[in-house]
């Protein structure tokens, strides 16, 4: 497959915001792995480790796998870092887990953690990065999971925080990232291309389960931006299985051909939240609008 030809994006920086170990690599990798590829520095800032999670892979499902989770869950993102050739860096908090209805967060997890106190590290990370787009999950963490709708929380205290020199004192000099998104991995319009792909090939696909699910949810957020990356899809696919104890590969999310995929849904989409520069809508670059002079100043 070839790949987009584009502007070089020396001197550009991306910070992606997850709440996990493995969510850079199912939420947004190949757009990560393209701009890294095409000079931008790339940064993945994981609020948890992940401490809590289950093991989602049958064959990694061992007593001594989940005893040693928080340690192996630190190599796969390693593993993944390496593979998307971004940067990556933990800012210290503790995995929520996911509660049954009715049983209390732990004490110690992000999710229950003061919005101030917990933005901070963050506040930190971007101030030192100087970010100038910021990728994060919407209002609902992509899906209801505790750390990731305190994920969005936390991001978009940072983003509107880290350029006021007033706000978060001691954690370095200010700086304004220029444009917010949520990610958009999972539409309607994306599992209805997929089925719709695989079904003429003669294949059986689960995304039909899905759509059904998916009846009468309304989406909130549209996307406003594609970033064609299909080239980058197998690169994608290599750091989320570098997370074993997150993805059984002979899962059905994975039944789809790689190259079916890359032809029915070629790009990773966004809905821009918050822009201090100039763009127009729709977009296919999550840089559009940051001119030469935005990008050395922060400022629009």
């Amino acid at each position: 497959m070839t790949k987009p030809t584009s502007l070089p994006r020396t001197g550009l920086r991306l910070m992606a915001v997850h709440a996990h170990p493995d969510d850079e690599s199912s939420k947004g990798a190949a757009t990560l792995a393209r701009y890294r590829a095409e000079g931008a520095d790339v940064l993945v800032a994981t609020m948890t480790g992940g401490e809590r999670g289950d093991v989602l892979n049958p064959a990694m499902d061992r007593p001594e796998v989940r005893a040693d989770l928080p340690r192996l869950r630190r190599l796969e993102m390693e593993r993944a870092r390496e593979i998307l050739g971004v940067r990556q860096e933990f800012l210290g908090f503790t995995d929520s887990g996911l509660p049954r209805d009715g049983e209390p967060l732990p004490e110690d997890c992000f999710a229950v953690q003061p919005l101030h106190s917990a933005a901070r590290p963050l506040v930190a990370a971007m101030r030192a990065f100087r970010p100038h787009v910021v990728v994060t999950y919407d209002e609902n963490g992509g899906y209801p999971h505790p750390d990731h709708i305190k994920t969005h929380q936390v991001c978009v205290e940072a983003f509107d925080t880290a350029g006021d020199p007033g706000r978060h004192p001691g954690t370095g000099a200010p700086w304004q990232p220029l444009k917010l998104y949520y990610t958009r991995a999972f539409s309607k319009a994306y599992f209805q291309a997929l089925y719709d792909a695989m079904t003429a090939a003669g294949l059986h696909s689960p995304h039909g389960e899905v759509l059904k699910e998916l009846q009468g949810v309304e989406e909130k957020w549209e996307i406003t931006t594609r970033v064609e990356c299909a080239a980058w899809f197998p690169t994608r696919l290599r750091a989320l299985l570098a997370h074993e104890t997150q993805v059984d590969p002979d899962g059905p999310e994975r039944s789809c051909p790689l190259e079916i995929e890359q032809r029915a849904w070629p790009t990773e989409d966004y809905h821009l939240a918050r822009s201090l520069v100039d763009t127009d809508l729709p977009e296919d670059d999550l840089f559009t609008g940051i001119t030469r002079k935005t990008r050395k100043t922060g400022k629009a």
